[in-house]
């Protein structure tokens, strides 16, 4: 009985996913980064926070547009400044995604670095519209290798829709 309650579950949890990612709704999010939650040759401290608008223009397919800030507590390393844009693609309805995406950053120490990169996403359904949504990320960097990133972020989503 108690597989049975828990595949139940389970299988209410993917139908009531299932209309999440329709082609129309728009997207709203916030993530954080850092906390030692991430590795590269240069950090120390770091901590860093993202916005990111979105829409589906099909199903199952989301376009975003992110800005971000990243604080360093390294001194050499200067604070980045980010803006780009990206992709989602949800491999099942029930939350899991693959995303690309490209980001200018700027740091105040005049250095400047275009970064193409790669996420592994769930997106966790609190409610109808409210998601939290861990990732596993990479970021790429041509300037130098030891600004390249992998790293974990937490993010707070919002899946906007018409009640039509």
């Amino acid at each position: 009985m108690k597989k049975f309650t828990l595949l139940l579950v389970a299988l209410l949890m993917t139908v009531a996913a299932n209309a999440q990612f329709q082609a129309g709704k728009a997207y709203l999010g916030a993530s954080v980064t850092g906390l030692d939650l991430h590795y590269n040759g240069q950090d120390k401290l770091s901590l860093g926070v993202e916005a990111k608008a979105g829409v589906l223009p099909w199903d199952n397919l989301m376009l975003l547009g992110t800005v971000g800030y990243h604080h360093n507590g390294d001194d050499d390393v200067a604070d980045e400044f980010k803006v780009g844009v990206g992709g989602r693609y949800y491999i099942t309805q029930n939350g899991l995604y693959l995303g690309v995406n490209c980001k200018f950053v700027h740091a105040s120490h005049d250095y400047n670095d275009l970064m193409p990169g790669a996420e592994v996403g769930y997106a966790f359904f609190i409610n109808r519209s409210v998601t939290i949504e861990p990732a596993v990320y990479y970021d790429q960097s041509f300037k130098k290798s030891k600004y390249s990133t992998v790293g974990l972020k937490v993010g707070l989503g919002i899946y906007l829709f018409d009640d039509k």
